[in-house]
């Protein structure tokens, strides 16, 4: 979106979480597919910054730099000398956000957090699948990504308040925190109710009928929640019996019978004839789509929802869009993930002022490296 950011890792393997990333260990062109889309135009840059002249480079672009990121476990930074009391008192406009699992205090902050983990020790994982069934693990890394999105917004408010307070601040964001807070009525129900959330499969038990169930020759999702769109499904379906749940709170108190008879009906269609039914009635209706199915999608491709570009390391390379709509200030991708340490020299002599001989003894010293 414009940011000037500044990935430093490691001198020598670099940060493997991120480069080691990749499913059954296939790295097509030397990428670890799991680092592309993240890791997009920033700098890469190599930095023991256990070393004294590492923490020294550190401290050099932190007293120029708006906000640092860091997602070491709760007490790193400090413990090398980089952490939020030290870095604000040479830059006091400085925004510092840590991401950990557990947050930077509490009884479980000195854990480490995978996505799979923090999914598993919400209770995410508990509310997710069929009842009969084991918890489930959503595939896609939800609780990575939705706590760098969250991040990012919590790093714009800090932001917004330095513009008026004139000062920085420090952010403690767990990963456990934000996929607690994606789990919606969760909280308010047990509160209220006494109950804990059950795994409801497919079917929605809060906005009657929303569900994906199986058609004749694959699987579609269907909702109804509206009065009116209810209506329309009666009508499409031609079951009488639906039509007595018309008020929203009958469906409620008989949300698994309408369920059976909404899968009873649609078994017995094909999908096509679901999404026409769907247009003439006016209820949704969308087939359950793959990742292929995605991939060659005319709507998706034309909004560049998944779009192609050219790298200059990699050649030509798909991604998801960055989640930029703005008129005025649309993203662009210029590089994804780029090897260990290729902008050292860059970032050192372009933004700190380093002669090339300074860059020179520090890869001699280990203090940077490639």
């Amino acid at each position: 979106m414009g940011a000037e950011v500044i990935h430093i890792e490691m001198p020598g393997s670099g940060d493997l979480l991120i480069r080691a990333v990749s499913p059954g260990g296939i790295f097509p062109r030397n990428l670890g597919l799991g680092a592309v889309a993240p890791n997009v135009n920033k700098y890469h840059v190599a930095i023991d910054i256990r070393h004294p002249k590492g923490k020294r480079i550190i401290q050099e672009l932190v007293s120029i730099s708006d906000v640092l990121v860091e997602n070491f476990k709760p007490g790193t930074f400090d413990s090398w000398g980089i952490g939020y009391r030290d870095l604000s008192k040479i830059n006091k406009k400085l925004v510092y956000i840590s991401l950990s699992g557990f947050g930077n205090w509490g009884e479980l902050s000195d854990r480490p957090s995978y996505d799979a983990y923090a999914q598993g020790i919400t209770g995410l994982a508990e509310i997710t699948g069929f009842k009969e069934a084991m918890p489930l693990k959503a595939q896609a890394w939800i609780g990575d990504f939705l706590s760098g999105t969250v991040g990012a917004f919590l790093v714009a408010v800090a932001l917004h308040y330095r513009n008026k307070a004139g000062e920085g601040q420090f952010i403690d964001l767990s990963q456990s925190e934000v996929l607690i807070r994606v789990m919606d009525w969760t909280w308010l129900y047990i509160h209220l109710t006494g109950k804990e959330r059950e795994r409801t499969g497919n079917r929605d038990y809060a906005t009657v009928p929303s569900l994906i169930t199986k058609a004749k020759d694959g699987f579609i999702a269907i909702g109804a929640f509206e009065k009116r769109e209810f209506i329309g499904l009666c009508k499409a379906t031609g079951i009488e019996e639906l039509s007595k749940y018309e008020d929203y709170t009958e469906r409620l108190k008989n949300a698994d019978r309408i369920y059976e008879l909404i899968e009873e009906w649609a078994r017995e269609k094909k999908i096509e004839e679901i999404e026409e039914l769907a247009v003439k009635y006016g209820f949704m209706v969308g087939r359950v789509m793959n990742s292929r199915d995605i991939y060659h999608d005319p709507h998706y491709l034309s909004r560049k929802s998944v779009f192609f570009y050219n790298d200059p390391i990699y050649g030509n390379l798909v991604q998801p869009n960055p989640l930029s709509s703005l008129e005025k200030t649309p993203a662009i991708v210029r590089w994804t993930v780029r090897p260990v340490g290729i902008d050292n020299e860059h970032v050192l002599s372009r933004i700190l002022g380093y002669t090339q001989s300074e860059i020179e003894e520090l890869y001699k010293e280990g203090v940077i490296g490639k």
